[in-house]
């Protein structure tokens, strides 16, 4: 992994990019408690904020994943998917990449202009219900380069009830030791330049009442459950935590709600204590080196101070900054609310330049055979897996092609055409695009621009129409007089 993002041929020189652009980066995590999704996401996604996001992550828990649904959901995209989908590709969002662990749900969106520079893309997970066999519990994770910096998501449900701290930072710390990557640089998460980390984590509001939560609540006294947030308080003892981040925690906890209200679980009052707690959003920017004493105080766990800072970090530097950490009351279809963290991510691109350039050459309809143009910019470890896709303008994800074809060779070193035949091309018409697709990547590595597909003159449509008429007739001729046959050889008839 990391082939290209270390391309000398690639970089650019330190001169070029003096002022490192921002990128915005909207992360939600949400226990979605089996619930189906809503229709109308624009709240969860902010839709109307003026500055649009450049990704989004989206982290679901307990989603739903009855054998039905989840065999469906294996063959077609998740409910949850394609809403978000739908919401999200209007605005030129594409799905770059998911993972699905039973209920556990990670999905990562990108702006179109973006994608040639999203790579290495690897996607893992580790179960930790019943003793690792049960993946109702665990975590699951996207890892990528964004412009040549490392990035790692990771969504995780730990073991829930207030008496199991200790176990869940077990857990997160077997989730981060078992977890492994194809990538000479960052083959755990913590090797990644930044790492998010979110999810129902199930750390508990512990030592207080019911009625001081509440009062707590009712007067937005928020800080004052912090202090007893057991998250918080593992950190002041566990020095892996304490490399993490969060944001202060200004908005009433996000669990335990009655469904389809705004209103606290009802049946509080019964349980031996509270179970008050927030969904957390953390992060973690790769720390300097340390002190030779703060490893030997560490051992040989998964620390964050046994990772050498990355010989690019001062050549190349990435800062974050946290814009917003809020919870969303609009949602009440779970006894969880969603969690936003929008964050600017300040990054020195390492390439700014495609790997492959792609163009339609020539008129494109389906009319005629079309032909379209691919050159390599640099280089990069082509496959005979490499396709070419072409793609509706608006399209969702990189599987929701028209048509693709294969890269002749494994080895693209020089400027090839490629013919599509016109029974490939769209009858109707409209604005599309081509991806390359580069295998070994997981990613595509190169969008034409938008280009015009005539549609079929209506005389040619009617001789389209016709000839899959009259295909479609003579298959079901075949068919019907093949089961006829078999059905007189059974001794069957037909009255």
């Amino acid at each position: 992994g990391e082939n290209i993002s270390n391309s000398t041929q690639e970089r650019q020189s330190p001169e070029s990019n003096s002022r490192p652009p921002k990128s915005g980066l909207h992360i939600v995590t949400w226990n979605v408690a089996t619930a189906d999704p809503l229709d109308d996401m624009s709240s969860l996604l902010r839709l109307d904020s003026p500055e649009d996001a450049d990704l989004y992550v989206i982290g679901l828990q307990e989603v739903y994943s009855g054998p039905l649904r989840f065999m469906s959901d294996v063959v077609l995209d998740d409910p949850w998917s394609s809403v978000l989908m739908t919401a999200l590709a209007p605005r030129q969002y594409v799905k770059v990449s998911s993972i699905r662990m039973q209920g556990l749900l990670l999905l990562l969106f990108s702006k179109l202009e973006h994608l040639p520079f999203i790579r290495d893309i690897q996607t893992t997970y580790t179960r930790t219900g019943i003793f690792g066999y049960w993946g109702n519990k665990g975590g699951v994770s996207i890892r990528l380069s964004l412009y040549g910096h490392m990035l790692c998501f990771l969504n995780c449900h730990l073991v829930a009830h207030m008496k199991h701290a200790n176990e869940r930072v077990v857990e997160f710390e077997h989730i981060l030791n078992s977890q492994n990557f194809n990538c000479e640089k960052a083959g755990k998460i913590l090797d990644h330049r930044l790492v998010f980390w979110f999810g129902d984590l199930n750390f508990r509001i512990q030592d207080h009442g019911l009625h001081f939560v509440r009062t707590c609540i009712s007067n937005q006294n928020y800080s004052l459950l912090w202090n007893k947030d057991q998250l918080i308080m593992m950190k002041e003892k566990e020095k892996l935590l304490q490399e993490f981040e969060e944001g202060p925690l200004d908005f009433q906890p996000t669990y335990k709600f009655d469904v389809n209200t705004d209103t606290y679980d009802s049946s509080l009052h019964v349980l031996p204590g509270p179970a008050w707690s927030y969904d957390h959003i953390e992060s973690r920017l790769q720390p300097k080196a340390p002190h030779a004493d703060e490893q030997d105080k560490h051992g040989d766990g998964p620390d964050a101070h046994n990772v050498k800072p990355p010989e690019e970090a001062e050549e190349y530097p990435l800062e974050i900054r946290q814009d917003l950490y809020t919870s969303n009351m609009d949602y009440s279809t779970s006894d969880h609310k969603p969690v936003t963290g929008i964050f600017t991510l300040k990054l020195k691109k390492m390439y700014a330049t495609p790997l492959v350039h792609l163009q339609a050459e020539g008129e494109w309809s389906a009319d005629i055979d079309a032909m379209l143009l691919y050159s390599p910019l640099q280089p990069f470890p082509s496959s005979t897996w490499d396709w070419i896709g072409l793609y509706k303008v608006g399209f969702t994800s990189v599987s929701d092609y028209i048509t693709y074809t294969w890269v002749k060779d494994d080895e693209v070193f020089i400027d090839e055409d490629v013919y599509v035949s016109k029974e490939e091309i769209p009858v109707r018409g409209g604005e599309c695009l081509l991806g390359y697709y580069c295998h070994t990547l997981q990613c595509i590595i190169g969008i034409s621009e938008p280009f015009r597909v005539s549609a079929v003159r209506p005389t040619c449509l009617l001789c389209h129409s016709f000839m899959r008429f009259y295909f479609l007739e003579n298959i079901l001729s075949c068919l019907g007089y093949t089961v006829f046959q078999h059905l007189m050889s059974q001794g069957t008839y037909l009255a």
